[in-house]
């Protein structure tokens, strides 16, 4: 067998390192690059936006009339006054059609607010016999101390010399229970009954007439339930006969239907109690009195208003 010897010449293993930085050069080259992919964030959808509701004593901004409306029907339902429906809107009460848009607000707007509630003193609780900030250090009350004596029978008797006398300090008054009045509203006034008799209709909702029957004979006084201003007297609203509507603030109005003499003007300011009609029947079958109180033009039961009275 022949002996082969292998050649480590200096030019063979040169030609060989440059061969294998050659053969991982070409490796390098074909690696994947790596790309780093951060996660997009998604858009955050805006939060959603409670629908607005008006308040639930607002009146809307228009009325759309519609058969057998009237301006003073229209004033009424809303608890306002038809001149002021009518100057709102630059027409004549008695010339309103059917779809027409009757403005409920006035023009303009006019916003009243509230007055500002001027907040309470804030009184800052110290220690019984600490200083008052800025006052005088002799203000201060310090005396007396106490002092330690050996106990003798003249030391005792100096004692009890000293002892308030029980009779003389003056004993609290018992608390009187006070009762607690009903809550009133703000705009709700001091209501009385319109009239003396029995009633012979309740408040219902479905009825045609919300409010209260009072039973009379004819000619019987009708008294206003509360001072106001009178914005409607005579007729001209189906159903209600000769009727008075008295405006008491914003938020009240009070009606009194079927009269047989109305005795107040339009525009006349009335006095709580004041004599302003005389019962009747006009526009019903019997001598009685429908009642109403509304607020904000919506008739509210009475009975729940007005004072309680023997049966």
């Amino acid at each position: 067998m022949t002996n082969r010897v292998l050649d480590f010449r200096p030019q063979s293993l040169a030609a060989l390192v440059l061969a294998g930085a050659l053969l991982g050069g070409c490796a390098a080259t074909r690696q994947a690059p790596v790309i780093e992919r951060v996660p997009q964030a998604r858009p955050v959808p805006p939060a959603p936006t409670a629908a607005r509701r008006p308040a639930p004593d607002a009146r809307p901004g228009f009325h759309t009339v519609k058969k057998g409306d009237t301006l003073y029907s229209i004033a009424l339902d809303y608890g306002l006054d038809y001149r002021e429906l009518a100057a709102w809107n630059a027409i004549d009460p008695a010339r309103i059609q059917v779809g027409q848009q009757v403005r409920l607000t006035p023009p303009g707007g006019a916003v009243t607010t509230a007055p500002l509630k001027t907040a309470p003193a804030v009184v800052e609780a110290r220690p019984l016999g600490a200083a008052t900030p800025g006052a005088p250090a002799e203000n201060v009350k310090v005396e007396p101390k106490a002092v330690r004596m050996p106990y003798t029978d003249q030391a005792y008797a100096q004692l009890a010399s000293l002892k308030p006398d029980a009779s003389a300090v003056p004993k609290p008054e018992p608390l009187v229970e006070q009762k607690a009045e009903p809550a009133r509203g703000g705009d709700d006034p001091d209501w009385i009954w319109p009239t003396n008799g029995k009633i012979i209709g309740n408040f219902t909702e479905g009825a045609t007439l919300k409010g209260i029957a009072i039973a009379g004979r004819l000619g019987q006084p009708v008294v206003a339930s509360a001072a106001g201003k009178v914005i409607f007297s005579g007729t001209g609203i189906r159903g209600f006969g000769k009727l008075i509507v008295i405006k008491h603030n914003n938020t009240f109005l009070s009606v009194y239907a079927h009269n047989n003499q109305l005795l107040v003007k339009e525009g006349q300011t009335v006095a709580k109690g004041q004599k302003i009609a005389e019962m009747g029947n006009t526009d019903t079958d019997r001598v009685k009195l429908h009642f109403e109180i509304r607020r904000f033009g919506k008739p509210v039961d009475p009975i729940k208003l007005l004072p309680d009275r023997a049966a």
